[in-house]
C-alpha cells in the first residue's frame, strides 16, 4: 500500500451550511490528511437526502472536518473520536469557537471505543490512518456491536488500492435501499 502524501499544514474551510466559510487549522501531525474541500463537497452532495437530523460518528476524527461539515449541513449531532491528545483538544477548541453545542469529543482509541457501550448512528465517517489497516476491524465492530442505526450510511476513506472487507449490510456503493456505503477512495501519491 502506498503512503498518502499531502501538502504542508495550513487551514481548511467548511464548504456549506450554517458554518460555511469557517476555517479549521490543520496542524502538522503524523498521518493527518484532512479530507479536501472538493471531496467533502461531493460527499455531502451524495448525503444531502439523509444528512438533515442525522446523528453522526466521526471516527479517527483528526481535524473533525467531516463531522463539522455534517453539523453545518443539518446533522443533529456528531460524536468525534480521536486518540491524539493534541488533535482532540484542538477539535474541542474549534467546536467551542464555532459555538457548536451538539457535538462531543471522545479522546480515545477508536477500536477501544467501538468495543464499549454502543450508540446507534445514522452516518459514520470512517477515515483511519492509512498506515494502520484499521478499516476492516472498525467496520466489523460498527456492524456487530450496535453502532449502526437502521439504514445507516458509512463513508469510507481509504487508499485507492486498499482491499476492504466492509460489513454485510454495505452491499454496494452508492444510494440504495438498506444501509449504504459511500466510497471515498483517495488517490495516493507514489514514493
Amino acid at each position: 500500500m502506498q503512503k498518502d502524501k499531502r501538502g504542508p499544514p495550513g487551514k481548511l474551510r467548511i464548504v456549506a451550511g450554517s458554518l460555511r466559510g469557517s476555517k479549521l487549522a490543520v496542524p502538522d501531525r503524523p498521518g493527518l490528511r484532512p479530507t479536501s474541500d472538493r471531496v467533502r463537497e461531493t460527499l455531502f452532495n451524495w448525503l444531502m437526502p439523509v444528512i438533515e437530523g442525522a446523528r453522526c460518528l466521526d471516527l479517527y476524527a483528526g481535524t473533525g472536518a467531516l463531522g463539522i461539515e455534517a453539523i453545518s449541513r443539518g446533522a443533529s449531532a456528531c460524536t468525534f473520536v480521536e486518540s491524539d491528545r493534541t488533535l482532540a483538544r484542538d477539535l474541542a477548541a474549534n467546536l467551542a469557537r464555532l459555538k457548536v453545542e451538539t457535538a462531543r469529543v471522545i479522546e480515545a482509541d477508536a477500536l477501544a471505543t467501538l468495543a464499549g457501550r454502543a450508540e446507534a448512528f445514522d452516518i459514520v465517517f470512517l477515515d483511519p490512518p492509512f498506515g494502520g489497516d484499521l478499516w476492516d476491524a472498525s467496520a466489523e465492530r460498527l456492524e456487530t456491536r450496535g453502532w449502526l442505526a437502521p439504514n445507516a450510511w458509512i463513508y469510507v476513506e481509504s487508499p485507492a488500492d486498499a482491499a476492504l472487507a466492509l460489513p454485510p449490510t454495505c452491499h454496494g456503493y452508492g444510494k440504495h435501499a438498506g444501509a449504504g456505503c459511500v466510497p471515498g477512495n483517495v488517490p495516493t501519491a507514489g514514493p
